[in-house]
């Protein structure tokens, strides 16, 4: 389980949220949802770890993340708006590279399936640097269908995806939620319109 738990963030002498708790439980997908510059990236990234909070406590299974950084770490995978992915590598490339630091051994198969679940069949091995901005980000979200971490956290992840796209990336995450792991998210699309799955928290006002 996931607890913010007292969490104040403040930016530029802003108070971007206050005492800010929740719970997030195995086998659920949280949007945080709220007009820009309410502090939903910062909020991200401080539960990831990657952002200073004034006061606050971020807990995962009970204990707090940055007294067991490692542990926690290794049940993670964030992605940002930057894409992490290395553009003079092509996108197979880039994910046997990540498969490589989490697995003991390169499951091919499973990077094309995912390269073609993105839908980059057939560019396959076209270095990233010729892809367009979309066909990077596709990259990028291509490592949730490798990914074996409970928690996935995503700010923004669809940017530049079609409406396929998207009821791809539905279908997805619906699936990790139902195999006990969470997802908690930032987008400006509209999500699970035909399914209650989809909690919200919201932050302003």
């Amino acid at each position: 389980m996931l607890e913010v738990l007292n969490l104040t963030a403040i930016r530029d002498e802003r108070i971007l949220f206050e005492e800010l708790s929740f719970k997030i439980g195995k086998g659920e997908i949280v949007q945080i949802e709220g007009r820009n510059g309410t502090g939903k990236t910062t909020l991200l990234r401080i539960i990831a770890g990657l952002g200073d909070c004034e006061s606050g406590d971020i807990s995962w299974n009970g204990q707090v993340t940055v007294n067991s950084r490692d542990l926690f770490h290794q049940d993670l995978l964030f992605l940002g708006h930057q894409t992490g992915i290395k553009r003079e590598l092509t996108g197979f490339e880039n994910l046997s590279f990540y498969q490589s630091i989490h697995q003991s051994e390169i499951d091919k198969e499973k990077i094309w399936s995912a390269l073609a679940q993105v839908g980059l069949a057939g560019r396959e091995d076209v270095p990233v640097a010729q892809l367009s901005a979309g066909q990077q980000r596709r990259v990028a979200l291509a490592r949730l269908w490798l990914s074996k971490q409970v928690l996935w956290i995503l700010d923004e992840p669809l940017t530049a995806i079609d409406k396929q796209g998207v009821k791809v990336l539905e279908n997805l995450f619906l699936k990790h939620a139902e195999e006990g792991g969470i997802v908690v998210l930032t987008t400006h699309q509209d999500m699970f319109t035909e399914s209650s799955k989809l909690r919200k928290i919201k932050l302003g006002d």
